[in-house]
């Protein structure tokens, strides 16, 4: 049986990519990084990706006159892998309708909030100012809404009196290195199928995320 496959894309230091890479060389993950795709030439996560012998592209979003165009140079080199999942790490660029439609139920996404909570940027800064007890990141199926689509995870954890946005973060994305490889194993292992837009976990509706804390799932 073929491995899963997956393009990446990324934008910045690609630590969700790292992880998902040890997960795959730790034999956790049944899986396969055909491409990474960045939209930077800068991006520190290329340089993860050459090192693990992942095929890379740069497709820099300054060189395009609008999201459409951009997107579907992306597509020009996606399309060809034919990739069982198209995982967003880190992206930091808004999709348009076209490509969001073309990887319907296999684009997915992770975002350092409780969704639907603090949408957009800055989410740990607006987790301190309102003086939230709890704080963490979600991994959903991507949909046209910025920041939306059905949740599969969430990871917990306590917001501390001596937290900074900095350190609040950094506590956050531990957990997302968890929690996405996670995901991605799971759909390659078939427990998450659709039927429309329901999202399913093992045939049966999700209707509320699993939950990751203290290093336990549960539902």
């Amino acid at each position: 049986m073929a491995k899963a496959s997956l393009v990446v894309l990324i934008s910045g230091s690609g630590s969700n990519l790292q992880a998902i890479i040890d997960a795959i060389e730790n034999k956790e993950l049944d899986a396969e990084i055909k491409a990474v795709i960045s939209n930077t030439a800068t991006a520190l996560g290329l340089e993860r990706a050459a090192r693990a012998n992942i095929e890379t592209h740069v497709v820099d979003h300054k060189q395009y006159s609008d999201r459409e165009s951009f997107d579907r140079a992306m597509m020009h080199i996606i399309e060809p892998l034919e990739p069982d999942l198209v995982v967003l790490a880190g992206f930091m660029r808004i999709l348009s309708d076209t490509f969001i439609d073309r990887y319907q139920h296999r684009l997915i996404n992770i975002h350092p909030s409780l969704l639907p909570k603090y949408k957009g940027l800055n989410t740990h800064q607006q987790a301190l100012d309102n003086k939230d007890a709890i704080h963490g990141a979600s991994v959903h199926f991507v949909s046209h809404e910025l920041d939306s689509g059905p949740v599969v995870i969430q990871a917990e954890i306590p917001v501390l009196d001596t937290d900074t946005s900095a350190s609040l973060g950094a506590r956050v994305l531990n957990e997302e290195h968890v929690i996405y490889p996670m995901v991605i194993g799971m759909h390659t292992a078939g427990r998450l199928t659709f039927k429309g837009d329901q999202l399913n976990l093992d045939e049966k509706p999700l209707t509320e995320p699993l939950i990751w804390k203290n290093q336990h799932l549960s539902r």
